[in-house]
């Protein structure tokens, strides 16, 4: 499957949304520190030039595991470009306004609850952004204009509104596993390319039809009992993940023909359909270039009854 993403592949791997447990949970008894230089000393690397090429700065900072709760030291730090501050006690990220040359930052496991008076607006060059295991609810006040790859999984998300391709227009990544949506809708972003919604509560799959370049849509774990909402839009659609979900009717298979000209992969294991019917051959029949089916590839045999299959159908349709 060589046209296929190399992560796609090998999202459907056992336990691989267990890292994401929904929501931060409540601080336990710690002793919590403020930033100091000594700290930030510690914690620098990758000596690089400067933005004006005429000196040199270490542009790298690693902060995770310090149990801050104040970080207004790292605001005169300009030069840094790659920061992570994970598994600390943080609610506000303002004093990072100032490190606009920033290109990457992750902030999971900290106590960050809504992006309104953050200082996103400022990292107009920011361009991967990861606050995994927080206590978000939505994401109104997040911008994005650089942003390629963001991760939001963990959080208490019950509703996506604010991504629009004005303010994300370069996002391809986007990671929203283990929240509480119950629907795909408010994802207006044409150029997502892989949308990760694992452990959510999605009951309806609306609004896909605007994800015209999504090659990987991973809804494992959710409580969808069709796949209505497949749009024949979704042009560049590869790698389908609705593994563990409640689709029980063989005639809900049908919407994959919507997608059966790009579809490569298919997993579909842990529903109640499977273990009713032959859903294996049903999805070949409707899939004619699909390469694997939940774990196994699909063998030429496979394919040639899928077709012999189809053949004989055709048949009693035209001499019933």
């Amino acid at each position: 499957m060589s046209e296929m993403d190399e992560d796609a592949v090998m999202s459907d791997v056992e336990g691989e949304e267990e890292a994401y447990q929904e929501g931060g949970g409540e601080d336990e008894k710690v002793q919590l520190c403020q930033l100091t230089q000594e700290t930030i000393s510690q914690g620098l690397s990758l000596l690089c030039r400067t933005g004006n090429g005429l000196g040199h700065a270490f542009v790298k900072l690693e902060l995770q595991d310090k149990s801050l709760n104040d970080i207004a030291a790292i605001s005169s730090f300009i030069h840094v470009r790659f920061l992570d501050l994970s598994n600390n006690h943080l609610t506000d990220l303002s004093a990072l306004a100032s490190l606009t040359q920033l290109l990457w930052l992750k902030v999971d496991s900290n106590a960050v609850a809504c992006f309104k008076e953050q200082p996103f607006a400022h990292l107009t060059y920011l361009q991967w952004l990861s606050i995994a295991v927080n206590r978000l609810t939505d994401l109104d006040g997040l911008v994005g204009p650089a942003l390629e790859s963001l991760n939001l999984s963990g959080n208490s998300i019950e509703r996506v509104s604010g991504l629009q391709t004005g303010c994300f227009a370069n996002l391809v990544t986007l990671e929203l596993r283990g929240n509480r949506l119950d629907t795909t809708d408010g994802i207006n972003l044409p150029n997502l390319q892989r949308l990760y919604l694992a452990k959510n509560s999605i009951k309806r799959l609306e609004g896909l039809g605007r994800l015209e370049r999504l090659t990987t849509l991973h809804l494992r774990n959710n409580q969808l009992d069709t796949l209505d909402g497949l749009s024949p839009n979704m042009k560049c659609l590869q790698y389908l993940n609705v593994r563990g979900n409640a689709i029980v009717e063989e005639n809900a298979l049908q919407c994959l023909g919507l997608v059966s000209k790009t579809l490569r992969a298919l997993v579909i294991s842990e529903n109640p359909l499977v273990e009713a019917t032959d859903c294996r051959m049903s999805a070949l029949m409707l899939l004619p270039y699909l390469e694997r089916l939940d774990k196994d590839p699909v063998s030429p045999e496979e394919r040639a009854e899928a077709q012999e299959r189809i053949k004989e159908l055709n048949e009693e349709i035209l001499d019933p």
